[in-house]
């Protein structure tokens, strides 16, 4: 990889690769501790003699820019930070819009790894416990093997047929979705799948639905398009369905597992909301993100395997099932839109690393990943039960758990008012890491709580954390 420098001309040429140079370090492009090219091959690269590429370096030591170790070589100096462009974005023909999306929020942006606690409810996060490495490392250099055949080679936007193929009997087998190979898109994790629907469906002043309280980033998204968000209040069966107005084109639910508050929509909500959206022709968005993990009750059927009319994309994602790392989610398109979509991924990004692509599908083919959720199911249970043990035992008092029966995590409401941000802050200085249900409200909240998710916190914690957060709340109270 060559240095990049431009020389001009047949004068001053040590002049011009030293201020090159002696530029460059100061902007930071030659970083603190990176190695010059030997003058040798410097001076091959640039056509100039050795002796000029000596000169410039000779330079830049006596203005201590570089530090040469004998038998090693030549390097940059550490320097202080390169000042910033002046440039702001009111500068720019494009402030408008810029700075429109510079306001955007970016809600559950994950806190970086010295910002946690000790312990974690954060929800979202996986147990990596469990995840069988061993197994995720053989599928991985299988894969590096199989592309062997196809290196240099772009591959379908839709995504590889055998992943598709495997998502397929993965979401037939565990959700009943109704669904072919065909009628799967493999994305960027869940959140790319919501963006492609939104990119082909709405246009500024769009109407969209949304659950409230709901998920945050889907209802950014959504607005980032220039639609209208309606929020829809949620009640015990779920998304109340009569309040959807007409004229509505997107409608954006979490049915299995509601999200903050974990609670399932009921059958006859289900058959409700599927009969509003053929009367005012909207596609619903059903966002199945946790619900391989299932803990008591009949299975319930998830929109999609009830739609005979093609109105429901669904969405999963294997963010929750294994790690998050792995940034691989899935589209269930209905036929109506399936086209557009795959324009829209093309256009974005043309298509997933097929070295995950390829190592997903051999970990679903082999049996991996069901063997996984298995192992998963069964430490959620247990941390499920302790949680709800002490919700209706030494917590009970303050906080009243909303039923639910799926996923990995949970909410729970307060009985009484209670200062939630002093009793966040005396949790953390006990390293307990505790959130709000609020902020997934986009108005007052008709009730304040915490959520509670349990995918990060060892089961072993979970008794430890909660005895704090009991001697906080008898604090605070």
């Amino acid at each position: 990889m060559e240095l990049h420098i431009v020389i001009e001309g047949k004068k001053d040429l040590a002049g011009q690769l030293y201020r090159q140079l002696r530029d460059a370090i100061h902007t930071g492009r030659l970083a603190a501790g990176e190695q010059m090219p030997p003058s040798r091959l410097l001076s091959e690269q640039l056509g100039v003699s050795r002796k000029t590429v000596s000169e410039a370096y000779s330079r830049l030591s006596l203005d201590k820019l570089l530090v040469g170790q004998v038998g090693i070589g030549t390097f940059v100096r550490s320097m202080p930070a390169p000042k910033p462009r002046e440039q702001t974005a009111g500068d720019l023909a494009g402030a408008a819009v810029v700075s429109r999306w510079a306001g955007i929020e970016t809600p559950l942006r994950h806190p970086a790894p010295e910002g946690q606690s000790r312990y974690e409810f954060i929800g979202g996060n996986a147990s990596k416990t469990p995840f069988p490495a061993t197994e995720w490392r053989r599928c991985i250099n299988r894969a590096l093997q199989l592309e062997n055949a196809t290196r240099g080679r772009y591959a379908l936007t839709e995504g590889l047929p055998g992943l598709r193929t495997a998502v397929a009997g993965f979401a037939g087998f565990t959700r009943g979705v109704r669904c072919s190979e065909q009628d799967v898109v493999i994305t960027n994790g869940a959140q790319q799948a919501l963006d492609l629907i939104s990119r082909v469906l709405l246009e500024p002043g769009a109407v969209v639905a949304v659950e409230e309280p709901g998920y945050p980033p889907a209802r950014e998204l959504f607005a980032s398009q220039g639609a209208e968000i309606v929020s829809i209040p949620v009640d015990d069966q779920g998304m109340v369905v009569d309040a959807i107005p007409a004229g509505c084109r997107l409608i954006y639910t979490t049915p299995a597992h509601q999200f903050p508050l974990g609670l399932a929509m009921s059958q006859q909500r289900r058959q409700a909301l599927l009969a509003r959206a053929l009367a005012i022709g909207a596609i619903i968005v059903e966002d199945d993100y946790d619900c391989a993990f299932r803990y008591e009750g009949r299975p319930a059927d998830c929109l999609q395997s009830m739609d005979t009319h093609g109105l429901v994309a669904y969405v999963g994602t294997f963010s929750k099932v294994m790690l998050p790392e792995v940034r691989v989610g899935y589209l269930v398109a209905p036929p109506a839109i399936l086209e557009a979509v795959l324009k829209a991924k093309y256009l974005t990004d043309c298509h997933n690393a097929t070295l995950i692509q390829n190592a997903l599908a051999l970990f679903i083919k082999e049996g991996h990943l069901q063997r996984h959720v298995r192992r998963c199911h069964a430490i959620y249970a247990t941390r499920r039960e302790k949680l709800l043990h002490r919700f209706t035992t030494d917590l009970a008092p303050w906080l009243d758990p909303v039923p639910f029966t799926a996923g990995f995590h949970m909410a729970a409401l307060f009985r009484e008012p209670v200062d939630i941000d002093l009793l966040r802050r005396l949790a953390r200085r006990l390293d307990v890491g505790l959130y709000a249900t609020d902020p997934f409200y986009h108005g007052p909240p008709p009730k304040s709580g915490l959520f509670f998710g349990f995918g990060a916190i060892d089961t072993i914690d979970i008794d430890t954390a909660l005895d704090r957060v009991r001697d906080v709340l008898i604090q605070v109270s």
